[in-house]
């Protein structure tokens, strides 16, 4: 499996995501963690700020129609994996997120910004599981 090496994109991507955490802490005060942000708007946990959070949802899942309307075009996304491996990712970064406290974005975004232990720890549990994760699925599998 070859992966595309995209250092400008992703930089971008970072960065953008990095003041958007800046922008939404100096303004707002909150912490972004896109998990907690998508189950308040869905109605699940703190509902305060739902409308901040409806409107990130709709801001992240708008992305591509307005990338369309710059462009004329949608990104290409490739998605090496079926289906069925997509939901069962899925649900298990769902329970990650439910028993780590959090997302890669709360933790390795704005925790670590803030210099917490905890979001330390929970990085680097992410970056560990990712590591094996890859390395079974591409050495131990072949897939």
């Amino acid at each position: 499996m070859a992966t595309t090496f995209t250092p400008l994109a992703s930089l971008g991507g970072g960065a953008l995501i990095g003041l958007s955490a800046v922008l939404l802490m100096a303004f707002l005060g909150r912490i972004l963690g896109a998990t907690g942000i998508l189950a308040g708007a869905l109605g699940f946990g703190d509902r305060a700020d739902w409308p901040m959070r409806v409107a990130l949802v709709a801001g992240m899942v708008l992305g591509p129609v307005i990338y369309l309307a710059l462009t004329g075009a949608f990104p290409v996304v490739e998605v090496p994996a079926s289906r069925a491996m997509l939901v069962i990712g899925g649900l298990l970064v769902g329970v990650g997120v439910t028993f780590g406290g959090g997302c890669t974005s709360g933790h390795g975004v704005c925790g670590l910004a803030r210099l917490s232990r905890r979001s330390l720890v929970a990085t680097l549990t992410f970056m560990a599981a990712t590591f094996v994760t890859v390395f079974v699925i591409r050495h131990v599998l072949g897939v």
